[in-house]
């Protein structure tokens, strides 16, 4: 008997091919069968029709941060309403485990730091996790059985670096006996489950004291030696940032990635490739790694985002603008004082000045003040500002924009919400990013979901997208759109038997009506450990989701049930091929 029967549904299979209708029943947790419409005799203990619906693969997003928030939050909000079945953490060098366990304060050094350089709400951190483990497979058997969406994680370098360094990690360099331990330690933990290596080099990751984290202080052949362990490793990948991912590679960081990827003989993938039509030489030379790789045994993949990612941001807390050269000088200030700064024009030029230098990069765009809008406000001075544009604001007022938003910001004690409007919204840009996403390593995706969760929500990046093939743009088919969000993941992970609608894979699926699929618009609501805020997004059309064939959300309510796995390299990922 099947456990339940969907019918008559528009089947788009994650391969490409084109969609068709049928009836799809499933059995034990996987595709038992796809027929024409009204041939399934067999009985099933429940069925649905699914007439002038979508049926997909369940989405699989690359590049998240759920470490920690599994832990209070089982059904990865917002992913999982949005079709996500499937999530990559661990990313960027930075996990929970491994912890020593002689020394306690190192998981109050690992909460900081994921705060800090995560922006995960310390208090969620400090509330939501019990911390109990020591080593990587405890943290891996600590999620199991208890979560809704299927998780693989990466172990992170910084983590690798503390337990066997301690403090040392951050501004040492290991002894040769110290880097045996660090390898031993990775091997330790990808014989439980990990998925490989994840690390970090860029000069924007800062611990809670404000230090470079520990990766950072990481040389190459360190870098080399862990990346050859994760190459005698079945169904293992490599992760890295970079400070040239936020803009355009280094020599010497292009070097490192490849010689990486072909130590191990395995796939790095880095996170992300922004396309902005202002700036065409970016996308080619953040594609040289990938060409260089592929000539010397290795691949290097690069993830892009298909949306622009609703983000948010103020001068009350830390946030992208913080990254710009000099500024964090400035923003880091207690209230008061740092308000005082920023009304000094002295100090407001030479911030500019420094904003529009080549040093900026990819920050460049932050300073574009009089395009941002207002959002939240908190005083009556500020009443009937939401919703304005700077530059509209500081015309009236006759100031310049940033003095304009500096004295708003500054009548909220600077907690005023700030919404920059994105500068590469034009029919450019997007015509780049079409084009761009036909590259054999590029791969759609990098949501961060389940970090800077009051800044930036990306993990709606998939409804929105399928909308936008739907009914907005039109960049590319359905079936391809769907491909680009289940196998093509899968197929990089080496995930066995997921990604495709087929019979004998796991019934990891997704039912969602064309003419609605789309994401809400993001909101502040407060509902982690510790009335800590987080940004939300709806998901719209989507029917149902299924991990595993059992229903986790039903018309955007999540139902309860946690049928999700702990995804393990070699049991349920296979070895990618580089060549």
């Amino acid at each position: 008997m099947l456990d339940h029967l969907i019918k008559g549904a528009t089947v788009v299979d994650g391969t490409g091919a084109p969609a068709r209708v049928a009836d799809i029943g499933l059995r034990d947790g996987r595709i038992a069968v796809i027929a024409e419409p009204g041939t399934v005799t067999e009985e099933a203990r429940t069925s649905e029709d699914a007439t002038g619906l979508v049926l997909t693969p369940g989405f699989i997003d690359p590049h998240t941060h759920y470490d920690a928030q599994l832990f209070w939050d089982p059904y990865a909000t917002p992913s999982m309403n949005h079709g996500v079945t499937t999530v990559a953490a661990g990313n960027c060098g930075f996990t929970l485990a491994p912890l020593h366990p002689d020394r306690p304060e190192d998981a109050d050094y690992t909460r900081r730091m994921m705060s800090k350089v995560e922006g995960m709400a310390l208090a969620a951190l400090e509330e939501g996790v019990d911390w109990s483990w020591s080593g990587f497979g405890e943290y891996l058997d600590a999620l199991e059985g208890r979560i809704a969406v299927n998780a693989g994680f990466m172990v992170g370098h910084c983590a690798l670096r503390r337990y066997v360094m301690g403090e040392a990690a951050v501004g040492g360099r290991p002894t040769p006996e110290q880097l045996r331990q660090m390898t031993d330690l990775l091997h330790e933990a990808m014989d439980a489950g990990a998925w490989g290596l994840s690390t970090t080099q860029s000069s924007t990751h800062s611990d809670g004291a404000g230090s470079p984290v520990a990766s950072r202080h990481a040389r190459p052949e360190e870098l080399i030696a862990l990346s050859r362990a994760v190459g005698e490793h079945e169904g293992t990948q490599l992760e890295a940032i970079v400070a040239g991912c936020l803009d355009q590679f280094s020599d010497d960081e292009i070097d490192l990635l490849v010689e990486m990827s072909a130590a191990a003989g395995r796939p790095l993938n880095w996170n992300v490739l922004t396309v902005d039509a202002a700036v065409p030489e970016r996308v080619p030379r953040q594609l040289v790694p990938s060409e260089r790789a592929r000539k010397a045994g290795g691949r290097i993949v690069a993830l892009t985002m298909p949306i622009l990612t609703p983000m948010n941001m103020s001068l009350g807390t830390f946030c992208a603008l913080n990254l710009i050269p000099g500024w964090g000088e400035v923003l880091g200030l207690p209230v008061p004082e740092r308000i005082a700064k920023l009304r000094d024009p002295g100090v407001r030029a030479e911030m500019l000045r420094r904003a529009d230098s080549k040093e900026a990069g990819v920050f460049r765009r932050l300073a574009r003040f009089g395009r941002y809008v207002i959002g939240d406000t908190y005083t009556e001075a500020n009443a009937g500002l939401t919703g304005r544009v700077v530059e509209d604001i500081a015309a009236e007022r006759g100031q310049d924009p940033f003095e304009c938003l500096v004295e708003i910001c500054a009548g909220d004690d600077l907690r005023t919400v700030l919404w920059p409007m994105p500068t590469d919204n034009d029919p450019a840009s997007w015509a780049l990013r079409a084009e761009t996403w036909q590259h054999e390593d590029v791969l759609l995706g990098g949501s961060d979901a389940g970090a800077h969760l009051d800044r930036m929500c990306g993990a709606p990046y998939t409804t929105r997208f399928l909308g936008d093939c739907l009914r907005g743009r039109k960049l590319v088919p359905l079936e391809q759109a769907v491909r680009m969000l289940t196998d093509d993941p899968a197929r990089l992970f080496g995930l066995r038997e997921r990604g495709r609608i087929a019979e004998g894979w796991h019934a990891d699926l997704v039912l969602f009506d064309p003419e609605r699929i789309e994401a809400g618009p993001a909101t502040l609501v407060h509902d982690l450990p510790g009335d800590s805020p987080r940004l939300d997004s709806r998901a719209i059309g989507i029917v149902s989701v299924r991990v595993g064939g059992v229903e986790t959300v039903r018309d955007d309510q999540v139902t309860g049930a946690v049928p999700g796995r702990v995804l393990r390299s070699g049991r349920d990922t296979r070895t990618v091929s580089t060549r």
